[in-house]
């Protein structure tokens, strides 16, 4: 797989820090699954992190500190209780879904506009943030949009196209406020892409108002 667009050091470095939000994070964990180049980044910043750490003075910790701490490991590693299979939304082909995803709960495909479904991504534990899945016809040409921050948006499946180039399987496209655009999907086939926000798309012009209460991340 060859990969022409990659995360950004400051994302790398949120995520490196835990401060991404839980949709954003997920993006970026299903990027770094096939990503050498931003693993071998994220890794060399965790370093960094940790050279960092190490130069801290000492804390005092309580007496009990390490038996409170192992009491909430043991908490969270409860076995969770038994529930009915997941239903998942049909893919084309053998498509295959990224590691990252097999601990969410997927939903079902739900129209979001012409030629656009969309399928929400729930992470365990994250709240209200959360991704979406976007499958978008061949040669659909999604509303001129920008963003009120960040958006991160993974192609898993096909192709899409904007002004800053042509996105393919592995790529990630990162935009924040400051970009509008307007992704084309190849006429060639279908796309299936992750996205997840920080704060919502903005859409422009008359049609891209009246999609705008179908599409909430």
């Amino acid at each position: 797989m060859s990969i022409s667009h990659h995360l950004t050091d400051e994302t790398l470095l949120r995520y490196a820090a835990g401060t991404l939000p839980a949709g954003p994070a997920l993006v970026v964990a299903t990027h770094l699954e096939s990503c050498a180049k931003c693993r071998a980044r994220l890794l060399a910043f965790e370093a960094v992190g940790g050279a960092l750490l190490d130069a801290l003075p000492p804390e005092r910790m309580e007496p009990d500190a390490l038996a409170r701490l192992m009491a909430r490991i043991d908490a969270q590693e409860a076995p969770a209780p038994e529930t009915a299979p997941r239903r998942m939304p049909d893919f084309p082909g053998d498509i295959r879904l990224p590691a990252a995803l097999s601990a969410c709960e997927i939903g079902p495909w739900k129209w979001a506009g012409p030629g656009v479904r969309m399928s929400r991504v729930t992470v365990p534990g994250g709240g209200e943030s959360g991704a979406v899945l976007l499958r978008i016809g061949a040669g659909r040409r999604l509303p001129e949009h920008g963003h009120g921050a960040l958006e991160l948006t993974q192609v898993i499946y096909g192709s899409f196209s904007d002004i800053y180039g042509r996105y393919g399987p592995g790529d990630v496209s990162e935009t924040d406020e400051d970009v509008d655009h307007q992704p084309v999907v190849d006429a060639s086939g279908e796309c299936i892409c992750l996205a997840a926000l920080e704060g919502q798309m903005l859409f422009k012009g008359f049609l891209g108002r009246l999609a705008q209460p179908f599409v909430r991340f």
